[in-house]
């Protein structure tokens, strides 16, 4: 087995998700101790084109797989092709992101390869021979750091967010293109629709900015200001279980130990009181804001910056304040 290592390149719509270019990073720190090469697998419609946009990232090799049965995500046809690629090429790392799709995928093909796999990691590193992950447990409480047992690959999935993204190096990576290694025949199930959430905002689990409401939100029509804030900031909008289970807002995204576990670099949390199951969802975030009227709320023992006062007034002195400071 070589010490390379081969990066899962998640396609959505067309375009290169942002945990692609983290996992390029990790992966250079773990080739600068072991010495093996970095390559990428990428999977799907628009797989080519989205190639393109790592080509000078210092990869040794792209391989995209396209084709009719790959045009909708399939648990069975994306796994045969990078299983297939896995078995070919014998990396002794492959990282994923802990996206839904990157969840989904990683164990079906490390099963299919006899991998061992570490899932939902947020740090990967080299100590002397032995590669170590690090992921969360307890609702993130305690951290456990695990290291591979032989010479089976690995199969890392890491959170968005943990990793700061790489930057380009230059040069042109080849870009080598495959069809489909399952027949559409032999898929059993195919996700035909994606449906997007409303106003274009950006996936919970890769955004860099979060803004929450909780049960004092009162009604589904509050959370608009909660939305005028996000899009002054270019952020997406989350929830407690508590707003989801009212109805105010889609289980899509929801924040929590039942819901999305978030990382963002800024996380507001409006009329949220803090419950150890929502913020087993978001302790890990950079930066907390808490706005809520009562001074003992749990939250504000976690935030960095806390505002007590009635969201209804603040948030939209806050999103004015804000699109004055942009224009």
């Amino acid at each position: 087995m070589s010490n390379d290592i081969l990066i899962f390149g998640e396609v959505r719509g067309g375009a290169l998700k942002k945990v692609t270019r983290e996992l390029i990073e990790a992966a250079r720190r773990v080739s600068k101790d072991t010495g093996g090469a970095v390559d990428a697998a990428l999977v799907g419609a628009g797989a080519e084109a989205a190639a393109k946009g790592i080509a000078d990232y210092g990869l040794r090799k792209i391989t995209v797989f396209e084709g009719d049965a790959l045009a909708s995500y399939s648990t069975e046809g994306y796994a045969a092709a990078l299983a297939g690629l896995v078995k070919e090429s014998s990396p002794s790392y492959v990282l994923l992101g802990a996206t839904a799709m990157g969840r989904d995928l990683a164990p079906r093909v490390a099963a299919r390869v006899d991998g061992v796999m570490f899932s939902d990691c947020v740090d990967i590193r080299m100590e002397g021979a032995a590669c170590v992950v690090r992921r969360p447990v307890y609702s993130g409480k305690v951290y456990v750091e695990l290291a591979r047992r032989g010479e089976r690959t690995a199969f890392v999935t890491i959170r968005p967010n943990n990793v700061p993204p790489a930057a380009p190096t230059g040069g042109s990576t080849p870009i080598e293109k495959r069809g489909p290694a399952a027949a559409r025949e032999a898929i059993r199930a195919l996700v035909r629709e994606i449906i997007p959430l409303e106003g274009g905002r950006p996936d919970i689990t890769e955004a860099d900015v979060i803004v929450s409401g909780g049960r004092a939100m009162k009604e589904k029509a509050n959370f608009k200001i909660l939305e005028d804030l996000a899009d002054a900031l270019g952020a997406a909008v989350g929830a407690s279980r508590a707003a989801v289970d009212a109805g105010f807002a889609p289980a899509a995204v929801q924040v929590g130990q039942t819901g999305k576990i978030v990382n963002p670099k800024l996380y507001i949390a409006c009329g949220i009181s803090g419950a150890i199951q929502h913020l087993a969802g978001m302790r890990t975030s950079k930066v907390i804001v808490a706005i809520n009227k009562d001074p003992n709320a749990p939250i504000f023992e976690r935030a960095t910056y806390g505002v007590v006062g009635d969201l209804f007034e603040i948030v939209p002195m806050l999103t004015e304040e804000i699109k004055k400071a942009l224009a």
